[in-house]
Order: structure tokens, then sequence, then C-alpha cells
């Protein structure tokens, strides 16, 4: 029996206090699969945690790599996730009011159309925004949307 290592990534779920109350950042995928999809297909700024890598340095480097924004912190430990894929997903939360016009993504290279030999190159998030709680729950994958709860219970400590 073959025993396959799940891939382990790290994320900040950053969140501001606006008028309305908690208001939280999300990412959409970038590149032609996730094009036309919204529900349950945005995500919190994260990536693969390189070996030997802390995980909240590999948040905080995804963050920076993803969407441009560095924040200083604190970081409020959210716990681990387990997306369906089978991924595990370390999250960190810290308050920051990013400035969206400044979004800046990394890019990824994909043959597309697929067996076409043509390669083209994507952003790894096509956008990025602040959404309240409730439509922030529809937007994530039902794994990552229980970030928003810890979220919650690490506010009220």
């Amino acid at each position: 029996m073959v025993t396959r290592s799940k891939k382990k990534s790290a994320g900040i779920l950053v969140f501001r206090r606006a008028t309305a109350g908690l208001e939280v950042l999300l990412a959409h995928p970038g590149g032609p699969i996730f094009r036309h999809r919204d529900a349950a297909a945005w995500t919190i700024p994260k990536g693969e945690i390189e070996p030997d890598e802390p995980p909240l340095d590999a948040a905080r480097r995804e963050l920076r790599e993803e969407t441009g924004f560095t924040l200083p912190g604190p970081f409020l430990e959210l716990g681990m996730v387990k997306l369906k894929s089978g991924k595990l997903v370390y999250a960190w939360a810290t308050e920051g009011d990013c400035d969206l016009a400044a979004f800046e993504s990394a890019t990824f290279r994909m043959e597309w159309p697929p067996r076409s030999g043509k390669f083209e190159e994507f952003p790894e998030l096509d956008r990025v925004a602040y959404f309240d709680l409730d439509t922030a729950r529809t937007k994530l994958n039902e794994a990552q949307g229980l970030l928003i709860d810890r979220l919650l219970d690490a506010l009220a400590r």
C-alpha cells in the first residue's frame, strides 16, 4: 500500500470592522476553470507550505505573493480545515483594511485549452473583495466557511 502525503497549505483570513459589522477579505481563483464560478468558489489567500517552512511564515508569504498585501499582525490562529480534495489548510486571521486598488497577484502557466499544446499564463487570483460574514459564507467553500465561526470565537475571547 502506498501512502500519499496530503498537500498542506497555509493562509490568512483578513478582517476589518465596518459600520455594518465585520467584513472578511476573500480571493477569487484566477484562470479559466473558475472564470464563471462564484458561489463556493472563493477562498482565503493561501498556498502550499514549503518543506521545513513554518506554516505562519508560509501564510504570510502567500498573502504577499497572491495579493501584494503585507500585514504586520498580530495573527490569531484559526486552526486547520480539511478540504474535500484532502488538502489541509492551516489558517490565521489578522485585522487589516487593504487597499483593493493595490491588489496584484502572482501568475501561473497551464495548458489551455486542455491537451491543446498551448500554454497560457494566468493570475493565481483574479480579484479580491471584502464581504460581510453572511455573504462570505456563500462565497467560500464549506470547509473554509468554518474559519468565519472560528474568527468570531477568537474575537469573542
